[in-house]
This record gives C-alpha cells, structure tokens and sequence, in this order.
C-alpha cells in the first residue's frame, strides 16, 4: 500500500515514530538509507525505512505462522519521488494473500499510519 504524506521525510518518519510508539509499539530500528549511501558516497534520494511492531501481538503470530516472520517486525518505507512523500508498507489484505492465511493481519495498519500523518 501506499500513502502520500503531506510532511518532508524527516517530519513523517518522526510522527510515525512518535505516533506508533505513543500506541505501545515498539520502535525496533530507523534506517536512513539516503544517510547510509550519502557515508559511502552515493545519493540517494530521502529513503528512511521505519521497523515497528508489538511483540506481544507478533510473537504468536509467528508461532503459529512462522513464515509470517518475514514480515515481522512490521516496516514503513519514506520515500520521495517528485516532491512527493510516500510512505509504502505491506497492505493486511497482500500479507493475507502471501500467506494464505485464514484472517486478515494487521487490519489496522492503515488506519494507524494515516491517523499518524493526519490524513
């Protein structure tokens, strides 16, 4: 799935970060990616790759589900393109679907990261 951001990167992954965690969510890694090729010497443009997830939610999940751990922890990719902001992640609906799963994970999601962007 994909949503377009009203923010500048930075700004969108930080309320992300503070909205997820104000949730209860656990914040596992930020990754800037255009800061990690910029260090090697290569441009990239604004890519920061956020890793969040509840443990308590994910742990029985991948219990039951053990490939569903690809997926775990959850991951928003921040991106721009154009001077728009994305923020990609895999949809509930694409992780039911790859997994076969007998419900919809996550449901959620999209809900919590369009409510984090004020969308």
């Amino acid at each position: 799935m994909d949503l377009i951001s009203p923010h500048p990167p930075q700004k969108t992954a930080d309320l992300l970060e503070s909205f997820l965690s104000g949730k209860g969510m656990k914040i596992f890694a930020r990754i800037d990616q255009a800061a990690e090729a910029a260090a090697v010497g290569l441009e990239l443009r604004p890519t920061i790759l956020l890793l969040f997830g509840n443990p308590k939610a994910g742990t029985p999940l991948m219990e039951q589900y053990p490939n569903l751990a690809l997926e775990l922890p959850l991951k928003a990719l921040i991106w721009e393109e154009a001077g728009k902001v994305h923020v990609t992640f895999n949809g509930p609906d694409e992780l039911r679907e790859r997994y076969n799963l007998p419900f919809t994970p996550f449901e959620a999601l999209p809900g919590l990261l369009k409510s984090a962007l004020g969308l």
